[in-house]
């Protein structure tokens, strides 16, 4: 198999996939029956530009990041994720490689929660998918790059965030999820992207350093079963918040949800309509 059979393949698969079965929007004027190719590069969380490259064979050889981020934005079965890696130039990742794939039947879960924000980090606390309410309630995540899609990193380093914190309650917060990652490094220790995940966290974040070198116990109060989030067009809003585990892939999948008749409820489904009005413009 040649590398330049890499794009040509992409492009075939994104012709492929219809815009609506991966929660595109579509508009009254769109001729093209599959997904263009700057609704890809947001699924997959890479810029336009680069995946014109790929698809035009002017850049052979992506990372095995990018080809799970690929794989995963165009719905592939396991053997086209398996080709798609060998086109690269990448063994298809093994049991002892931190899993970052949401096969089908969870897609199939995540579709019937099209209305209501959820988000997916793998085993490490990165970024795997955020779906429109998500990020109408939270804000844009389309945009982030590198270590800015991690929690950790988000958390431990404070970027902007809508969700409301005490001061105790943010610390336990970040003493907790760096508790987990050293878990998940241990369950994968051959693991290379994990390794240099922990080393840009460790060299990046003097607070990082200081929790992973306490071994903090995963044992403190956990402050994320509700959450207050300040929405800047509706106000507070408070959620149940509830992290399910998909055992077999090592996935975290969150989902807000309000108690229904409730105000919070009201301005959740506000916050969900304005911020998919204004993500579609």
């Amino acid at each position: 198999m040649e590398a330049w059979e890499f794009g040509p393949t992409v492009r075939r698969w994104r012709d492929r996939v219809a815009p609506e079965a991966v929660g595109v929007p579509v508009g009254r004027r769109r001729r093209a029956g599959g997904l263009r190719r700057e609704e890809l590069a947001a699924l997959a969380g890479i810029s336009a530009d680069y995946l014109t490259r790929l698809e035009q064979g002017r850049a052979t050889t992506p990372s095995a990041q990018v080809v799970e981020s690929l794989a995963r934005a165009l719905r592939l079965s396991d053997t086209e994720r398996d080709l798609l890696y060998r086109l690269a130039g990448h063994a298809a990742p093994g049991p002892d490689v931190m899993p970052s794939r949401v096969t089908p039947s969870v897609h199939r879960l995540l579709d019937r929660l099209s209305h209501t924000p959820v988000v997916v980090y793998d085993a490490g606390w990165t970024l795997v998918l955020a779906n429109a309410p998500y990020d109408a309630l939270m804000g844009e995540t389309t945009t982030w790059r590198g270590l800015d899609r991690n929690a950790v990193w988000r958390n431990v380093t404070r970027l902007p965030s809508r969700v409301v914190h005490t001061e105790q309650e943010q610390a336990e917060h970040e003493a907790r999820l760096v508790a987990d990652l050293r878990l998940t490094a241990s369950r994968y220790p051959a693991d290379r992207a994990l390794r240099r995940l922990i080393t840009h966290l460790a060299s990046g974040s003097p607070r990082f350093a200081e929790l992973w070198d306490a071994e903090t116990p995963l044992s403190l109060p956990d402050p994320s079963r509700h959450k207050t989030i300040d929405h800047p067009a509706v106000g507070p809003i408070t959620l149940d918040c509830d992290t399910l585990l998909v055992a077999l892939d090592d996935l975290r999948i969150t989902v807000y949800t309000a108690e229904p008749g409730t105000e919070d409820a009201d301005r959740l489904a506000l916050a969900v309509v304005l911020g998919t009005q204004s993500l579609m413009r």
